[in-house]
């Protein structure tokens, strides 16, 4: 990297810079955790059945059992259908008294939740009977954003810059996340959804590329899982902020605003020195570094700054030269690999937290409380044990755990949770690991 690693040795590996750079990473790292769970908290279990008001026109006295035991059917269990109804007659009371209601049919004029329910995306969209897959529908669509923010943001950092991809993410992140609260529409709350997702990969891709850039090898682990560890935080908020806002437009408002403080700190964020001089800007990036060497209270001799000399010709990185070499062919398939496990493992308990049988916000706050130790452990076992080591172990751990969820009974969800816990927090660390052998393992063209 034409010097660049030596001269940041003089710099400092973890100094004030560093430290500067990393907390800014913790507005955007609680703002990306209340995205990529809140919308468990906005689509709450609640009881409904199918509108049957048509016959209040013939019994305006009756009262809502008698209305419900007239116009509603029963399942095999004795309970009333949901997503079913007696089809409405043109008949006087007395005579659907003594002859009932046969012919059944779906939901034809809405349905009716508990009265004084907070507004939800099930109540105020009918998320229920046919349209009930929408909720995941629309997960998949926001998982789909990640996809492709992953796709879109990370050649554009390669090609205009670390610090530009962060803004614009940021600032569509807040913009389309404030959107949502005032979306009318449920397809277009999935569209605004799909394009946060695709931020939130921007912000979390491009801030660890940038923070990798500026840190020392032997700090790394420490940077990437402070703000893993804000990220944790983040979703400790959400359990909070979830219980005590109810409303979910008012819930996605107080999730969304906070993220444009960042731009409070704009002049505060630096780009790559590593990415400036792949791209031949030499003479920024001497400024950045003996900024950071300023900052650091160090200084730079001269002789050590004139090792860093323009490249005549850079080439631009593409998708493709991860498979042009032999080793980085290798490494792509296997990183790749263990990312598919992480995340199946990691999304799959965080987005079935409503399914437990535990109060929800209670076990939300287990699920962020636990990563903390997670992350920070990592920390000391990537030290001592090394990154290979300590990602296989956490790997089997979180999968074995899994296996054994599936043989607990239904009826036992303390075991049940206790168990998700404990893969929860094999996976966190395992996340964690992979953040940061990922990024040492590629060279900065292709990161």
């Amino acid at each position: 990297m034409s010097g660049v690693g030596e001269i940041l040795k003089a710099v400092g590996d973890f100094g004030r810079f560093q430290k500067c750079l990393v907390l800014l990473s913790v507005i955007p790292c609680l703002s990306v955790a209340f995205h990529q769970f809140c919308q468990l908290f906005m689509v709450p279990r609640v009881p409904y059945h199918c509108d049957t008001s048509w016959i209040r026109a013939v019994g305006p006295n009756l009262t809502e059992e008698e209305q419900l035991n007239l116009t509603l059917p029963r399942g095999a269990d004795g309970q009333l259908e949901q997503c079913s109804m007696y089809s409405p007659v043109d008949w006087d009371l007395d005579s659907i008294l003594a002859y009932g209601l046969n012919d059944t049919q779906k939901c034809s004029n809405g349905w009716v939740y508990p009265s004084g329910q907070p507004p939800s995306l099930l109540t105020e969209f009918d998320l229920v009977c046919d349209k009930k897959d929408l909720n995941d529908i629309a997960q998949a669509i926001y998982m789909a954003g990640l996809l492709l923010g992953s796709m879109i943001f990370g050649p554009l950092s390669d090609r205009i810059g670390r610090r530009p991809v962060i803004l614009i993410s940021i600032f569509l992140q807040g913009l389309f996340g404030l959107g949502i609260a005032f979306v009318p529409h449920f397809y277009v709350y999935m569209a605004f959804r799909c394009v946060v997702g695709a931020t939130v990969s921007g912000i979390t891709m491009t801030i660890l590329a940038l923070a990798t850039e500026w840190i020392g090898v032997s700090s790394r682990p420490k940077a990437v899982l402070t703000s893993h560890c804000c990220f944790a935080i983040g979703q400790m908020i959400l359990a909070g902020l979830s219980y005590g806002i109810r409303n979910w437009r008012l819930l996605e408002i107080a999730g969304s605003v906070p993220i444009f403080t960042f731009f409070f700190f704009i002049r505060v964020l630096p780009e790559s020195a590593r990415w400036l001089v792949t791209k031949g800007r030499v003479e920024e990036a001497k400024k950045l570094l003996q900024k950071a060497a300023a900052t650091n209270k160090r200084s730079l001799p001269p002789e050590l700054l004139e090792q860093l000399k323009p490249e005549k010709e850079v080439k631009s990185a593409s998708l493709l030269d991860l498979f042009r070499k032999r080793h980085l062919q290798k490494v792509t398939l296997i990183m790749s690999c263990a990312w598919f496990v992480n995340s199946f493992v990691y999304y799959g308990l965080s987005l079935n937290v409503t399914n437990f049988g535990l109060d929800i916000y209670l076990t939300q706050l287990a699920f962020g409380a636990v990563e903390i130790p997670a992350r920070v452990g990592c920390i000391f076992t990537l030290q001592r044990f090394g990154r290979r080591k300590t990602q296989a172990v956490l790997l089997v751990l979180s999968g074995l755990v899994c296996l054994a969820i599936t043989g607990i009974p239904e009826d036992q969800p303390v075991a049940t949770t206790v168990l998700a816990t404990i893969g929860k927090f094999a996976a966190s660390a395992s996340f964690s690991t992979s953040y940061v052998y990922a990024a040492e393992l590629f060279p900065t063209v292709v990161r």
